[in-house]
């Protein structure tokens, strides 16, 4: 089913106990390479889009799309980022940046320019990354923002002086093939839909993970896919 890009890294660990197999292209692509994609959920195939998609929004939320309309798709809501951001102890962590809505870097030898830059010296874009309210899951509020770290709501920023606090994830491959986001400041929660409802335009929020580990379960799982694996059907992750 799976034959486009096959990697030769078999067996890549990222994020968790499960080894990524060769098939698990998309994933690769997505934690070692930051190629952006397309976050599918396993339940009804729908995906992951910001509710605003302008780059001047950051106090809204997060919805489970079911069409790509060409708004969407022209805008590159449908696109996300997962992007390394340290580690917690021995867990590799990561943002999840929208590509909707990406600001173009200031130029080089500015004041701006220096303040974020890659590995290879080029000034890094920015990029609006899901945020975590501090009260989730307990909270009736709200409890993701997709936004930049200096603009969302102060509940929205960390409560340690570090801005980035609430917006790391432990992103954990699954059994079955598919990713499971777990936000640092609420390790027994993981990113499902308000009411547990997946369907269309449900909200997404923190939701409490009764499994009790890393892997989350089927419902809040999501298969990260390439533009060209975008028609690979996903029911088969049930049979």
């Amino acid at each position: 089913m799976y034959t486009q890009e096959r990697t030769a890294m078999a067996n890549l660990v990222v994020g968790g106990p499960v080894a990524v197999n060769s098939y698990d292209n998309a994933i690769v692509a997505a934690l070692v390479e930051n190629r952006p994609v397309m976050l599918v959920h396993a339940f009804n195939g729908g995906y992951l889009r910001p509710a605003e998609l302008a780059a001047s929004s950051h106090d809204k939320g997060v919805k489970l799309a079911t069409a790509l309309d060409p708004a969407t798709k022209d805008a590159q809501g449908h696109l996300w980022h997962i992007s390394p951001g340290g580690f917690f102890g021995q867990r590799p962590l990561y943002f999840i940046e929208s590509a909707a809505g990406q600001v173009t870097p200031p130029p080089t030898g500015t004041a701006d320019a220096n303040a974020g830059r890659g590995d290879d010296g080029a000034p890094k874009p920015q990029r609006r990354r899901i945020t975590v309210h501090q009260d989730a899951p307990q909270s009736t509020a709200d409890t993701l923002q997709v936004g930049l770290p200096a603009k969302v709501g102060d509940k929205w920023r960390g409560k340690n002086g570090a801005v980035e606090d609430t917006q790391l994830w432990v992103v954990t491959v699954t059994p079955w093939g598919g990713i499971t986001f777990v936000p640092i400041t609420h390790p027994d929660a993981i990113l499902g839909f308000k009411d547990h409802t997946v369907a269309k335009d449900s909200e997404a929020r923190l939701t409490y993970n009764w499994g009790g580990d890393f892997t989350g379960t089927v419902i809040n799982t999501f298969y990260p896919r390439l533009p060209n694996e975008w028609d690979v059907p996903y029911h088969h992750v049930f049979t």
